[in-house]
C-alpha cells in the first residue's frame, strides 16, 4: 500500500491529470517514485530522513557587510539582468540595497530566470560572497522573489540527501508533512534511554527544524544530544533484531552432529591423512564448531580468517563431522573458480577415504548433471560442492545437516537464506541445518559485533607454518617497462606470474573491477564519469597482446568472467599445472586460486581497488617456498582515498589491520553494506565514535525483549520495517 506521504506527494499532478487519473491510482511517477527508490516509503522513513546540513535564511545582511568566502544572506532590489555573451553566455543581475551594490552571475540559468529577475523585483539572495572585477559578487546563489516585509524563517533550512529528479524544495515539503502524520510518540519504556538525551520526538523536531539560535556545525557533525539519540535509537532496534533472530535460532531443532574420536570415524582419519599439522588457531576454531554442531540447536557461525589462513581444511572436518553422524553437507561459493578449488581439495581429502563428493555448477547439464542429482538424492554423495546452483528447486538434499557458505558476502540475502532453508528431513522429523559460514575478508572487533550480533564468531589469527610474506611495491604506471623487464627474470627463475587488469576489451562499460569510488557502490551521480574513466584503462585483451609481444616464446594465457565454463578450466589447468608462466585475468581471481610457484602479482590500476579486494589479489602469491612480491601499478594524481589505500596495502600484510584501515577510510555501509543485499542499515551511528552507545544499547536489548516484548516490535518496526528480514541471513 502507498504511504500517505507518497499519496499527499502525488495529489497534485493527480488533480491535473483529471477525476479518472485520481480514480485509478497511477503508480508513483517523478519525484514520488524517486522517493520510493530511496526507502521514503512511510511517513515514519521519512521522518527518518535527516538533514545533511543546513543554511541559516533566518537572518539577512547588508550588502556591505558581507565577508569574502562566507555564506549569507541579502535582501535587495534587482537593478538590471541581463545576457552578457562574453567571456562566456551567462546571466548578470545587479542587486542593491542602502549600502551597496551586489552582482549575481548564473553560468546555466533557464530563460524563465532571467524573466524572473526583472529590474524593481526585491529578491533575498543566498550564496558565497567573493571579490570579481566589478566589485562583490556571488556566483550561482540561491534566490527568492519576496515582497517586501515578508517575514524571515524562524528555524535553518534544512538541506536533506537526495538524488536526481528530487529536487530539494519537494522533498522538505513532503518531509514537513509526513512529520505531521508520522506517529512519533515515546514506545521505549521509562529508565530505558540513556540520561541526557531528549525525547525522540524532540530530537527529531530539533533536527528538522533547529531554531535560529542554533549553530548549524553543532548539528552537522552529529554530537549533539538529539543525533545521540536517534544513533542510539538506531542501534538498539538492530541489536533488537539480531537478537530475536538468535533467540528464534535456538528454538528450532538441528540434528546432533557429535564429532567421533573413534579411529574409524572419517574425522579422525581426515586429520591422520592431512599432510600437515594444523595450527594451535585451527584446533580452536575446530572445537568451537564441533561444540555448536553437538547441539539440538541450528549453529550460526562465522568462520573469518586472513588470507591463507586455512579455512577451506576447517570446512572439511566440520564436513566429515556431518558425514559420520549420517548426514549430508553442501558447500556453496560465489564463482566457478572459487567452488572448484574446494571441490580439488576436498576430494584429494575426502574421497581416498570413502567420502563421496558431488559437483555442481550452472554450467554442468544434461547427463553430467542428472549423474550428479541422482548420487546427491539418494545419499551416495554425502558431501556437495558448487555454485548457487546447489540451491536450485531440482536438487534435492534429503539430509543436509550442514550448510557452508564461502565468501558469504558475495550472495544475495535470498540466496544464503535459499541454502538454509533447504530443510534435513530425517527419520526423527523435519530439521534446520546447521550453518557455517565463512569470509577472508577479517572484520574489526566492533564492527562484528554490530553487525553480527546474531552470529557466533570464530576467528584463526594464526598463519599456517611456511607462509613467505609478501613484498608490496608502490609503481607508478609510467614505470611499466621496468615491471614487465621484471616479469621476465620471474620466468627465468622458473616461477609464474598473475597480471590482474579492471577491464575485459576497450569497449566494456560493464567492468568487473569497481568504480573510482573503490567500493563498487554508485552514488547515482558519478556512474558516467565512471564510466568514461574506466575506458581510459589498459585492458586485459590489450595487456596479454603486449606481453606475448614482450615475453616470445612465453604462453601469456588470459581469464575473465565471460569466458565460458570449459575456458576457464582449460586455462586454470594450464596455468596451475605450470605449463602457462603468465595469467593475465580480471579480479574473477581475486579469491580460491591455489598456485605455489605464482611469486609475482602485478595489479594495474590499483589506486580503483578497495582495500579489501587488493589485500585477497596480493594472497594469490607468497604461497610456496619463494620470495614473492606484489606490484600496485597506480595511475596519476590519485586522490586522497586511493593514496591511504596504497598506503596501508605498502605498510602491512595483516589482514585484520587492512580491515581496520577499511572501516576507518569506507565505513560501515559500504564495508559490509553487501551483506544486507547493497544497503547500509546503520545509517546514522559510526562505530568508531558511538562505540559507548552500542554497548547501551546492546545491553538493553535483551531486557526489552524479556520484559516489554510489545515495545521492542514497535521499535524494530518505526526503524526497519520489511528491512528487518535481511538481519536473518
Amino acid at each position: 500500500m502507498p504511504s500517505r506521504a507518497a499519496d499527499a506527494a502525488t495529489d497534485k499532478p493527480a488533480r491535473r491529470d483529471g477525476p479518472r487519473a485520481q480514480a485509478s491510482r497511477p503508480a508513483p511517477s517523478g519525484p514520488a517514485r524517486v522517493m520510493q527508490k530511496l526507502g521514503l516509503r512511510r511517513d515514519i522513513d521519512l521522518a527518518l530522513h535527516l538533514p545533511l546540513r543546513y543554511e541559516d535564511e533566518t537572518r539577512v545582511l547588508a550588502i556591505a557587510a558581507l565577508r569574502e568566502g562566507e555564506p549569507a544572506q541579502v535582501e535587495a532590489e534587482v537593478r538590471s539582468a541581463r545576457v552578457e555573451p562574453r567571456p562566456r553566455r551567462q546571466l548578470v543581475v545587479r542587486l542593491a540595497d542602502a549600502s551597496g551594490e551586489l552582482v549575481l552571475r548564473f553560468l546555466h540559468f533557464h530563460p524563465a530566470l532571467e524573466r524572473q529577475l526583472a529590474a524593481g523585483v526585491r529578491i533575498r539572495a543566498r550564496g558565497e560572497a567573493r571579490t570579481g572585477f566589478f566589485g562583490r559578487e556571488m556566483v550561482h546563489p540561491a534566490v527568492r522573489v519576496v515582497v517586501p516585509g515578508t517575514p524571515l524563517p524562524q528555524v535553518l533550512t534544512p538541506v536533506y540527501p537526495t538524488a536526481a529528479g528530487l529536487p530539494q524544495a519537494y522533498l522538505r515539503k513532503a518531509v514537513a508533512s509526513a512529520l505531521e502524520r508520522a506517529p512519533l510518540g515515546e514506545l521505549l519504556p521509562p529508565g530505558s534511554v540513556p540520561a541526557g538525551l531528549p525525547a525522540f520526538a524532540d530530537a527529531l523536531e530539533l533536527l528538522h527544524r533547529p531554531p535560529a539560535a542554533a549553530a548549524p556545525a553543532a548539528l552537522e557533525d552529529r554530537r549533539h544530544p538529539a543525533w545521540q539519540r536517534l544513533k542510539f535509537d538506531e542501534l538498539l532496534a538492530q541489536q533488537l533484531t539480531q537478537l530475536a533472530v538468535r533467540r528464534a535460532h535456538a528454538r528450532r531443532a538441528a540434528p546432533r552432529l557429535r564429532a567421533s574420536a573413534d579411529p574409524g570415524s572419517l574425522r579422525t582419519r581426515l586429520v591422520a591423512a592431512l599432510p600437515f599439522t594444523l595450527t594451535a588457531a585451527q584446533c580452536r576454531v575446530v572445537a568451537e564448531i564441533e561444540a555448536d554442531l553437538a547441539r539440538a540447536q541450528p549453529m550460526h557461525r562465522l568462520l573469518q580468517g586472513d588470507v591463507g589462513a586455512g579455512k577451506t581444511v576447517v570446512a572439511a572436518l566440520a564436513a566429515a563431522t556431518a558425514i559420520d553422524a549420517g548426514w549430508q553437507c553442501a558447500l556453496m561459493a560465489p564463482t566457478e573458480i572459487l567452488a572448484e578449488q574446494h571441490f580439488r581439495k576436498l576430494v584429494d581429502w575426502l574421497e581416498p577415504l570413502g567420502a563421496g563428493v558431488a559437483w555442481l555448477t550452472g554450467s554442468r547439464k544434461g547427463r553430467a548433471r542428472r549423474e550428479q542429482l541422482a548420487r546427491i538424492a539418494d545419499g551416495t554423495a554425502a558431501l556437495v560442492v558448487g555454485t548457487h546452483a546447489v540451491i536450485q528447486e531440482d536438487v534435492g538434499l534429503p539430509r543436509l545437516g550442514l550448510a557452508i557458505v564461502d565468501e558469504q558476502h558475495r550472495f544475495g540475502v535470498a540466496q544464503r537464506l535459499a541454502l538454509r532453508r533447504k530443510s534435513a528431513a530425517g527419520d526423527a522429523g523435519t530439521f534446520e541445518p546447521h550453518l557455517l559460514t565463512m569470509s577472508a575478508t577479517p572484520i574489526p572487533r566492533t564492527l562484528a559485533m554490530t553487525y553480527y550480533a546474531d552470529l557466533d564468531v570464530s576467528t584463526i589469527d594464526e598463519l599456517p607454518p611456511g607462509r613467505t610474506p609478501v613484498l608490496t611495491k608502490l609503481v607508478a604506471q609510467a614505470r611499466r617497462d621496468e615491471v614487465v623487464a621484471r616479469i621476465a627474470g620471474e620466468i627465468a627463475l622458473g616461477r609464474q606470474v598473475y597480471w590482474v587488469c579492471p577491464l575485459i576489451d576497450a569497449a566494456d562499460d560493464d567492468s568487473e573491477a569497481p568504480p573510482p569510488g573503490g567500493a563498487g557502490v554508485d552514488d547515482g551521480g558519478r556512474a558516467g564519469a565512471a564510466r568514461r574513466a574506466l575506458a581510459e584503462l589498459r585492458n586485459a585483451t590489450e595487456t596479454q597482446a603486449m606481453l606475448a609481444a614482450a615475453l616470445p616464446g612465453r604462453e601469456v594465457g588470459l581469464l575473465h568472467g565471460r569466458l565460458p565454463a570449459a575456458g576457464k578450466a582449460a586455462v586454470m589447468s594450464r596455468f596451475v599445472s605450470g605449463a602457462m608462466p603468465v595469467l593475465v585475468a580480471t579480479t574473477v581471481i581475486e579469491v580460491g586460486v591455489d598456485v605455489p610457484n605464482a611469486s609475482l602479482m602485478v595489479v594495474e590500476h590499483a589506486e580503483r581497488f578497495g582495500l579489501a579486494q587488493l589485500h585477497q589479489l596480493r594472497g594469490r602469491v607468497g604461497r610456496g617456498a619463494a620470495a614473492s612480491v606484489c606490484v600496485l601499478l597506480y595511475g596519476t594524481p590519485l586522490s586522497d582515498t586511493g593514496k591511504a589505500r596504497l598506503k596501508a596495502m605498502a605498510e602491512t600484510n595483516d589482514g585484520f589491520e587492512i580491515a581496520r584501515r577499511d572501516l576507518a577510510i569506507r565505513g560501515p555501509g559500504e564495508l559490509l553494506g553487501a551483506r544486507q543485499s547493497g544497503e547500509a542499515l546503520l545509517r546514522f551511528a559510526d562505530l568508531d565514535a558511538d562505540e559507548a552507545l552500542l554497548r547501551q544499547a546492546r545491553a538493553l536489548a535483551p531486557r526489552l525483549l524479556d520484559h516489554h516484548p510489545e515495545a521492542a516490535a514497535a521499535h524494530v518496526e518505526r526503524w526497519l520495517g520489511s528491512r528487518a528480514e535481511y538481519l536473518q541471513a
